[in-house]
């Protein structure tokens, strides 16, 4: 049996800090087929205002973005603030090199996704790290919660 998978998940005021100042999201592994929650999740972000910059080497456009082969391959003048994975846990620690090579800020490795190697990585590259939740759910969360403060507050 597999090891159970323990997230990664700083506390809500980093969270909230690192999808605020974020622009920009390359989304690794993500799929234009329909019902994949790669794609789901993509246009999600999308919606809420973020530029998703696609990488998969299957793709070449995604929720009308170009689609790059792999995190070096986008441009250096575009600047991506959070990596978000949807790979297995033994394909992240490639991934995490790229993500600091390519100066991202946030390495984010969706739900059920943990690599210790690969958080080792990203964070001995001075980039925040969460692993094993849904950027799309966490947003979702944070979102509430700040409803409810609001609401309590007055």
């Amino acid at each position: 049996m597999a090891d159970p998978v323990i997230p990664v998940v700083p506390d809500d005021e980093t969270l909230r800090r690192i999808l605020a100042e974020a622009r920009t999201i390359a989304v690794v592994g993500l799929s234009s087929k329909p019902g994949r929650a790669s794609l789901d999740i993509g246009h999600s972000l999308q919606e809420r205002g973020y530029r998703i910059i696609p990488v998969n080497p299957r793709e070449t456009q995604v929720l009308g973005e170009t689609a790059y082969p792999s995190l070096r391959d986008i441009p250096e003048e575009v600047r991506v603030d959070i990596v978000d994975v949807f790979r297995r846990a033994e394909d992240t620690p490639e991934i995490a090199r790229d993500a600091v090579a390519i100066g991202a800020k946030a390495f984010w490795l969706q739900l059920d996704i943990v690599s210790e190697e690969a958080g080792a990585i990203a964070s001995a590259g001075g980039l925040d790290v969460i692993m094993g939740v849904c950027i799309k759910q966490t947003a979702q969360r944070l979102d509430r919660d700040q409803e409810r403060e609001g609401r309590n507050d007055g």
